[in-house]
């Protein structure tokens, strides 16, 4: 099978979704797009199943925070290894609602990689089959990677700008 352009992907997405995948863009050569949390397993099943692309493999699922924005965005790495290609699928969902149904029903691997995302962001996978904290202690009560949180303790006599002969 010849390995499908970037050009391609995007004619095969679009008759398929038309205006349901959006901020289409190639940075470093990966196409990168996103699209609703209503639509998204829609969006994987056809990326996994549809012949010509086959993207059998999900190399990542993690999330961003934007908090300038109330925005997490899920982000989903699919490979396809029979044609050697990757493409990249966000999902911008409100910090406040962050919910999206799970794609462990497509890629048993999703199953570690939601749990991940839901103990570090606190993105909940609707039907996950086991949603719980897989890092951090189950008491935590925070969800360490969103940016809510202050970088160092203000209070730290130790990081005076003068040690370092500023």
């Amino acid at each position: 099978m010849a390995k499908a352009t970037n050009t391609e992907i995007i004619d095969l997405l679009g008759e398929k979704f038309g205006e349901q995948l959006f901020d289409v863009t190639e940075p470093y050569g990966l196409l990168t797009f996103s699209t609703t949390k209503d639509k998204v397993i829609n969006a994987l099943t056809f990326l996994k199943e549809n012949g010509k692309i086959n993207f059998n493999f999900l190399t990542d699922l993690t999330a961003v925070h934007y908090p300038e924005k109330n925005q997490i965005a899920v982000v989903y790495h699919l490979h396809s290894m029979v044609s050697g290609i990757r493409v990249r699928l966000k999902v911008f969902i409100h910090e406040n609602e962050a919910t999206i149904p799970t794609a462990s029903t497509l890629w048993n691997s999703a199953n570690w990689m939601e749990r991940e995302t839901y103990d570090f962001f606190g993105v909940k996978f609707e039907g996950h089959p086991d949603l719980r904290r897989i890092l951090n202690m189950d008491d935590l009560g925070v969800h360490p990677m969103l940016k809510q949180y202050p970088l160092e303790d203000p209070n730290r006599v130790d990081k005076k700008d003068e040690y370092f002969g500023r």
